[in-house]
């Protein structure tokens, strides 16, 4: 069974409903997004003389509910023109416009009663074959459709997002009792692949997978706080990336998830499970409800834990202090193990120094892991078939580093159970079973490299990994690595294709990257049919190496600055002109020289989630591998026979876009500022990336490519640049932008209008990328230059002077 979802709609328009609606946008679904009547006029619009009949009125939720999706910060929209996909009603006057969608999705208040009674409506208008779907954070689907249909049961599962829907990878589907299992693997294959999510199979039980775990790992580290006598923000540092948690850490995630909203999360499980002492497990303090009583709820009322004070050196983040209420400087935590821990190299050194360490700080981490673990255990067969759904769901829905079995195996399941076991904890039979066993992990490997997993009763299952899922370290260990050196490496990838990784520090290119392209060319045009350019870090490439060209500004080394431009520029165009497809797969942050290694590519296969750039000026400098360039040429590729002020128009935009270091939000807002093309793809599952550019090399080998041949670029000249240049000027003396950026975007517009040359003149790519080695050569000479690289490295922002 595949899914084709062409249309669906979202009952519901508050932050999840509306936000859902914007992600199936995202993705081009067309959005019908309903709510309930009001039943009062707002002050404005009986100004404006509406009535309760006005269809204004009567879709107000609706419309709310788009507007505050359009103003969500982060955007829940890729660009301004997925909101399109949106229409909007209320659920009284348009319940039959259901009949013609594919996917309904129920996302009303969180009250059963309700919900029972929105599905008894929509029995009798959905279609036929359409999947239905809730979108509750834990109450029971079982309870929700009794005494509906079975024909309605079996297209009916829980699809539980997590907030903000765009961003959030996790999906948890909750089969009903009656589902058919043809919908949820359908229903998988097209939350993975259509909306990029990473889906975990949960079952019908309270808070299902991710709520269930996350909430009394918050509850579990609340009490323990007490025991130990810290603060909130001791807490935070030690329950933060020292074991592998968020930033964010407990407090400043109940922060931004708002206390009402986790204190509505408890109480379902206390409302839910009949166990007095699990029950009792899920109790809040009492400070809780005080801050509740008080509206101190984080984020949304501006307090909770924590609260902005303005000062005169800017904004002082405040913690709260829980003996009297009152808010207080923040302060660190004193402890060896802590200190000891966060200078560790890896995440397993960092877990094992706090769990094992002496001091009160790590008998308190010790505490809140083994209550975690413990509590996963006993309950793992209730809430999902398997480990790995638990570990993804923690990962993915709270972005843990590691799931709660993978942080067992690094502990040491023998070891952490002995020590549970002196202090009476009761060891739940899951793990027991696997000591019995002999075994000491919850992950094998078999020989055949699979990865296994323990399922209970001394048994391991291999682990299922779609075929879509692509690793290199998968290929590295099957196929080795072609070519290595510091800054990157060639790896063959299968199917006559290879990969180009890089692996410098922050994935910074510098001459071993260079060189290591280099070697790429040539090799892949001897020896293979394509190049893929990918890596799997944290960014796809955030520039050149800043640091080293400062260093060789400092000390004059102009000859070695401009080889090194040079070098840049050259490999770029022998890949831009290889006889063999290149493409790039960029993903999360791309920017500066980053967003030159897409340029030269055959194709570009991008991450959904892109923010890309070329913010060179950031940094007093102008794009200078060959970005300045493409941009030129990109305003002027293709355009349909037009006016001469069109003409402007277009290279006007271009040269704003890289004079302003405008970013995107994503990939399609990449392709609107023109630094991705309209044939270039997207894959919304970060996941399924390198495959996908592993297909898009291969069709095009097997379409016999040939590259296109160097073109001319005709340049709108002195002429053109007086406008350019009067922009600037306005700009400059409104107070705008500083001298030294006039001087950048001087630099910068004398190469988007070609130099000094008559209108329409036609040049060569090589005549502008000497335009791009001059100007670069010239602004890292400048002193105001090399000081806002150094405030770049020190403060990581931009400097303006």
């Amino acid at each position: 069974m595949t899914l084709n979802i062409r249309k669906a709609a979202v009952l519901g328009a508050g932050v999840m409903g509306a936000q859902i609606a914007a992600h199936l946008a995202n993705v081009g679904i067309s959005v019908l997004l309903l709510d309930i009547v009001p039943d009062a006029l707002t002050p404005e619009e009986a100004a404006k003389g509406l009535t309760l009949s006005s269809q204004a009125v009567r879709n107000r939720f609706a419309a709310r509910g788009v507007a505050a999706a359009k103003k969500a910060k982060p955007n829940a929209f890729y660009d301004e023109t997925a909101a399109e996909l949106i229409s909007i009603g209320n659920m009284t006057d348009h319940l039959a416009r259901l009949s013609d969608c594919d996917w309904v999705i129920e996302a009303v208040v969180e009250r059963l009663e309700i919900k029972r009674d929105v599905w008894q409506k929509l029995s009798s208008v959905v279609a036929p074959k359409a999947i239905l779907s809730t979108n509750t954070s834990g109450i029971s689907l079982a309870d929700m459709v009794e005494g509906l249909p079975i024909s309605l049961r079996k297209r009916f599962l829980g699809t539980h997002f997590f907030n903000p829907p765009r961003y959030m990878k996790l999906l948890e589907l909750i089969p009903g009792s009656d589902t058919d299992a043809d919908v949820i693997e359908a229903m998988r294959e097209f939350a993975e692949r259509r909306l990029g999510k990473g889906v975990v199979f949960a079952k019908d039980t309270p808070n299902f997978i991710a709520n269930r775990i996350g909430t009394y790992g918050l509850v579990a580290t609340l009490d323990a706080m007490g025991q130990y006598g810290l603060g909130v923000d001791e807490v935070d540092a030690l329950t933060g990336t020292v074991i592998g948690r968020p930033k964010s850490a407990t407090f400043r995630t109940l922060d931004l998830v708002g206390l009402d909203t986790f204190a509505d999360v408890a109480a379902n499980v206390r409302r839910s499970v009949s166990d007095a002492a699990e029950q009792k497990a899920f109790q809040l303090p009492r400070y809780i409800e005080h801050m509740l009583e008080q509206r101190w709820l984080g984020e949304k009322t501006q307090q909770g834990f924590y609260k902005r004070k303005r000062t005169e050196s800017g904004n002082e983040i405040l913690a709260l202090d829980l003996e009297n209420f009152s808010y207080r400087p923040r302060k660190k935590v004193v402890s060896p193990t802590f200190e000891a821990a966060r200078v560790s190299k890896s995440l397993p050194e960092k877990l094992r120094a706090m769990a094992y360490g002496k001091d009160a700080a790590a008998q308190f981490v010790w505490n809140v892991l083994k209550r975690t673990l413990l509590y996963t255990a006993q309950h793992q067969t209730e809430i999902a078939d398997d480990i790995i759904a638990v570990d993804q769901a923690m990962k993915w829905g709270f972005h843990w580093e590691l799931g709660p079995y993978e942080i067992w195996d690094v502990l040491g399941v023998e070891q952490s159970v002995a020590r549970m076991r002196e202090e009476r904890e009761q060891i739940p039979e899951f793990v027991e079973m696997l000591l019995a066993s002999g075994k000491r992990t919850f992950y094998a490997s078999a020989e055949s490299g699979q990865c296994l997993f323990y399922v209970g009763k001394e048994h391991f299952k291999a682990a299922e990994k779609p075929v879509e899922k692509l690793t290199l370290a998968d290929f590295k260990a099957r196929n080795g690595v072609i070519h290595k050196n510091s800054g990157a490496s060639l790896i063959d990838i299968g199917d006559g294709i290879a990969a180009l990784e890089m692996h410098s520090l922050k994935q910074a290119i510098g001459s071993d990257v260079v060189a290591m392209m280099q070697y790429a060319a040539k090799e892949v045009e001897a020896n293979w049919d394509g190049l893929v350019i990918y890596n799997e870090a944290k960014n796809f490439c955030v520039g050149a190496n800043l640091m080293l060209m400062l260093m060789e500004a400092q000390d004059e080394n102009w000859d070695e600055i401009e080889l090194i431009v040079r070098q840049f520029q050259q490999v770029g165009m022998r890949l831009k002109y290889l006889s063999k497809p290149v493409v790039s797969a960029p993903h999360n942050m791309v920017l500066g020289g980053g967003v030159e290694l897409c340029f030269p590519a055959t194709r570009v296969q991008a991450s959904a989630e892109i923010y890309m750039g070329l913010v060179e000026t950031g940094v007093g400098l102008i794009p200078g591998g060959g970005g300045s360039k493409e941009m030129t040429l990109r305003a002027t590729e293709n355009l349909p026979e037009t006016t001469e002020m069109r003409f402007d128009g277009y290279i006007r935009q271009q040269f704003e876009t890289v004079a302003m270091a405008k970013v995107s939000t994503s990939a399609r807002d990449a392709k609107r500022l023109g630094y991705l093309r309209a044939t270039d793809g997207i894959s919304v599952n970060r996941d399924y990336q390198l495959y996908d550019a592993k297909q898009v090399a291969r069709i095009l080998a097997n379409s016999g490519y040939h590259p296109e041949q160097p073109k001319k670029i005709k340049v709108i000249g002195r002429d053109g640049a007086a406008m350019l240049k009067t922009g600037v000027n306005s700009m400059r003396q409104g107070g705008f932008i500083s001298q030294h950026d006039a001087k950048i975007a001087t630099h910068l517009l004398n190469i988007f209008t070609g130099g000094n040359v008559p209108r329409g003149t036609e040049v060569t790519e090589d005549y502008l990328l000497s335009l791009e080695r001059e100007a670069f050569l010239s602004l890292i000479g400048e002193p105001k230059t090399q000081a806002r690289m150094q405030y770049m490295l020190t403060k990581g922002k931009p400097l303006r002077n």
